[in-house]
């Protein structure tokens, strides 16, 4: 990536005396190396996930073994969660393990506790040299944790925070910004939330624009890019405009519709991937789509992904294959969970079998329902 390959020329030296725009070198160290990161959490008293570090097989070997399955690994310095995955045994740990080492240009992977179940966030952040600093959107994964965030269904605004916690995950997102060192600029910070506890863990922060500012800046109106990048070279949110809503940069944007994005995947031409969805990215695309409820923006996503789809369609498959598809994230999960309730599985058998919020499940019940009072009267 960009950010590696400039932290490899400033090792080298060859970057001497050439200023780095926005994020600066111990910015970028802070926010890609996860043990860095994970010093300036613990400094800044964030809750994180127990965890490990491991420079070689042995290494993990004794962390897989201190914490226990199942386990996430994550590669530090990679994109779209590059030589990530989730080990349920010893066998695919070792796989996993390995595939981390070599992708990481550090040869250095994160071994975690399972967050699997735990409901995933992100913040869009953008800071300036005076510490300005605002939400340019939060985002909601439809999928529970355990999918990598480009490979899920995600939702603009978040749907199912409490304002009490949506302003605790604000307040934690701008002292993550501070404490990395992202001067001026954009940044993605992602959250796990345990839906029985409402413990709130911090995952990982880009200090950069990354594929989830794409989707904010779309979702918004606000060009977080372009922002970012004068803010980079001087200028504060009080001192710009946003050219397509006309109002200071310095407001947080407001939406009054519901944005989804869906993911595209082009599974049917890779016969032997493996197309069960982890933390290490597949979708080769997404589409997005707004209305003024979830239900009409995700129906419109679906119809969006020039797969046949006209909405919810009915999906092949006896009930047990059907609960075994609810179970497995997988690129066609949302359609199942319609098809479980069209098989008269209820909304807590649906939520045992796929962790998704009830929230969201609620939303699909009513339209199945709808459906079929639809398709059942006559003339």
């Amino acid at each position: 990536t960009a950010l590696n390959a400039a932290m490899l020329m400033h090792d080298a030296g060859m970057l001497e005396g050439v200023e780095f725009l926005g994020a600066s070198p111990a910015a970028i160290k802070k926010g890609e190396d996860r043990q860095a990161f994970k010093e300036c959490m613990i400094k800044i008293g964030m809750d994180l996930p127990i965890s490990q570090y491991a420079y070689n097989m042995d290494e993990a070997l004794n962390a897989a073994n201190n914490i226990g399955f199942p386990l996430i690994i994550r590669a530090s310095y990679t994109l779209a969660g590059g030589g990530s995955g989730v080990a349920y045994n010893i066998d695919e740990f070792k796989l996993l393990a390995q595939r981390g080492l070599d992708e990481s240009p550090v040869t250095e992977i994160l071994i975690e506790e399972s967050l699997l179940g735990w409901k995933e966030y992100e913040m869009e952040v953008i800071r300036d040299r005076n510490d300005n600093c605002i939400i340019i959107c939060s985002i909601e994964n439809f999928d529970p944790m355990g999918v990598h965030t480009g490979d899920s269904i995600t939702v603009a605004p978040a749907l199912t925070l409490t304002d009490k916690e949506y302003q605790r995950m604000r307040d934690a997102s701008f002292a993550i910004l501070r404490e990395v060192g992202v001067d001026t600029g954009g940044s993605n910070v992602q959250f796990s939330v345990d839906p029985k506890t409402g413990r709130m863990i911090v995952i990982e922060m880009n200090p950069r624009v990354s594929r989830s500012s794409a989707l904010a800046s779309k979702a918004t109106g606000y060009p977080i890019a372009k922002i970012a990048t004068l803010l980079a070279v001087g200028f504060t949110l009080d001192e710009l405009t946003n050219d397509i809503t006309g109002t200071p940069a310095s407001f947080e944007p407001v939406i009054d519709y519901i944005v989804t994005k869906i993911p595209r995947f082009t599974f049917e031409k890779f016969p032997e991937a493996e197309s069960t969805l982890t933390t290490s990215m597949k979708s080769v695309g997404e589409v997005m789509a707004i209305g003024r409820t979830f239900k009409e923006s995700v129906q419109k996503a679906l119809c969006s992904l020039e797969t046949g789809l006209s909405g919810f369609d009915p999906i092949a498959g006896d009930l047990e294959f059907v609960k075994h598809e609810i179970r497995r994230p997988n690129a066609e999960r949302i359609l199942y969970v319609a098809q479980g309730f069209r098989m008269g599985l209820s909304l807590s058998e649906i939520f045992e079998l796929s962790k998704i919020d009830p929230w969201f499940l609620t939303q699909l019940e009513e339209l199945v329902i709808q459906e079929s009072l639809i398709t059942s009267a006559t003339l």
